[in-house]
């Protein structure tokens, strides 16, 4: 985040006059990374027992050392101090103060009875104007080192310049694949900067993290804002989630593969552990499925099954479903069907559904209004059947033909025989009546399928 878009912070954060969030990405200079919340000294709380290191913070949190505070001096948390580095003095910010700073020498291993530098004093405004001095020379500085590093055809990159507050010491931070031989190189450092040089090797990964910037995600990375330990990452992280395989998409601005493919590695690897193994085929009447997609989180397996003719089948089936299918195939038995197992256990829990819904606190389980209303007309139906006189054939008497004319009697078809079933003037026509009846109601229901009847009937008539 720039300090123009930081909407966290609208007065001050510090003796500078530097607002900002205190994330790190300020090119101010306000901001620190890796920071430790230290809430006991918000809340005002004397220690007993004073504990007298302190966390020295160095280039906005790109490094972090452990000083001795003396009784005299006592600095606290957001203080800028001057501390001894052996080859002069240089300024930083105590960021962790107390009791917390026991915590954080046990959790980075650094033994409380080590001699350590001490604090020389309070920062005052002519040490904070000569730090300033030293950062603006920085980039300057790195840009001139890689130029000198082409031209001696080593095999490195200048990452990082670090210098000193009171400008008398300049740390070089470079990568390379393996052991350079940089002694020429320091000649010409020192030739042109005229300051103590110091060469420091480091990963690909501490450079993004002292560098920074944003992912992909659109965040600041997380190695230059809150992970200290960098674990090994490996392609099978990515295969575990589903992931392409796509080296531009998994990589980071290190080069590397990305810290957070590990963040959600454990919740994949539980649901994962539900799945069968081995279940890559399954075999049915039908043919040999094959699997080619997994849900993790929705348990479904996804397979493929090729028929005749070469054209493929996809279905999905549940986890519980493919570990059915594949005892049957150890037993030596084949299901009919891969979906017929999903479909049955769909159909038992559609009942077991209907049958809580209609029951009630009586026991007595009541047919929807719909099933009722639909008996009911059944019934009433039935009872309206005339008993002596049988209705017209609307298929066949009571359709009209588009070109006749009403009052016009249609002529008697000679090439149709006559039955007891379309014949009116039979003798035994009340005789088939049940059979005709049900004929009739098929008709009336489907309507669409009357019309081409009688069309077909209509044209061979004419013929």
């Amino acid at each position: 985040m720039a300090c123009v878009g930081c909407t966290c912070g609208k007065g001050t954060s510090d003796d500078t006059g530097v607002s900002g969030c205190q994330s790190g990405g300020c090119s101010s200079g306000g901001c620190n990374r890796l920071n430790t919340f230290d809430w006991l000294s918000a809340l005002e709380i004397e220690d007993s027992q004073r504990f007298d290191k302190v966390e020295v913070s160095f280039k906005n949190g790109a490094r972090k050392e452990f000083f001795y505070n003396p009784d005299y001096i006592d600095a606290v948390t957001g203080d800028y101090v001057a501390v001894d580095t052996g080859a002069g003095y240089d300024v930083g910010k105590v960021t962790l103060s107390g009791e917390l700073v026991r915590l954080q020498m046990k959790k980075k291993r650094v033994n409380e009875k080590k001699d350590l530098s001490k604090i020389l004093r309070i920062a005052n405004n002519r040490d904070i104007e000569r730090l300033e001095e030293a950062r603006a020379k920085e980039k300057d500085t790195m840009i001139r080192a890689r130029v000198i590093a082409r031209s001696l055809d080593l095999k490195m990159k200048v990452g990082d310049v670090e210098y000193q507050a009171d400008g008398k010491k300049a740390t070089f931070f470079y990568t390379a694949d393996g052991r350079v031989d940089f002694r020429e190189l320091i000649r010409h450092f020192a030739r042109d900067f005229k300051v103590k040089i110091e060469m420091r090797q480091i990963g690909i990964r501490q450079e993004s993290a002292r560098i920074g910037g944003l992912g992909s995600c659109g965040r600041e990375l997380c190695c230059s804002t809150w992970l200290t330990n960098f674990k090994s990452v490996n392609t099978g992280a990515a295969r575990y989630q589903n992931l392409a395989i796509n080296q531009a998409k998994l990589s980071g601005q290190c080069g590397r593969l990305k810290c957070c493919l590990n963040f959600e590695l454990d919740a994949y690897m539980d649901a994962f552990s539900k799945f069968p193994k081995r279940a890559d085929k399954l075999k049915a009447q039908s043919g040999t499925a094959s699997l080619f997609k997994t849900d993790i989180f929705k348990q479904i397996m996804y397979y493929m099954l090729e028929v005749d003719g070469g054209r493929r089948i996809t279905f999905a089936l549940d986890i519980e479903v493919v570990k059915k299918i594949k005892e049957m195939n150890k037993r030596g038995e084949f299901p009919v069907d891969f979906t017929s197992l999903q479909i049955v256990e769909e159909k038992q829990a559609d009942e077991e559904e209907f049958d809580f819904e209609a029951s009630d606190l009586t026991g007595v389980i009541e047919l929807p209004a719909e099933k009722r209303r639909r008996k009911g007309r059944r019934n009433n139906r039935n009872k309206n059947k005339p008993s002596g006189k049988r209705p017209q054939n609307r298929s066949q008497n009571g359709a009209k033909k588009k070109d006749e004319k009403p009052g016009n009697k249609p002529k008697p078809k000679s090439n149709q025989p006559k039955n007891k079933a379309q014949g009116n003037d039979s003798k035994d026509g009340n005789k088939g009546g049940g059979a005709n009846r049900k004929k009739r109601n098929n008709r009336n229901r489907n309507r669409n399928r009357n019309r081409n009847q009688n069309n077909q009937n209509n044209n061979k008539g004419d013929k």
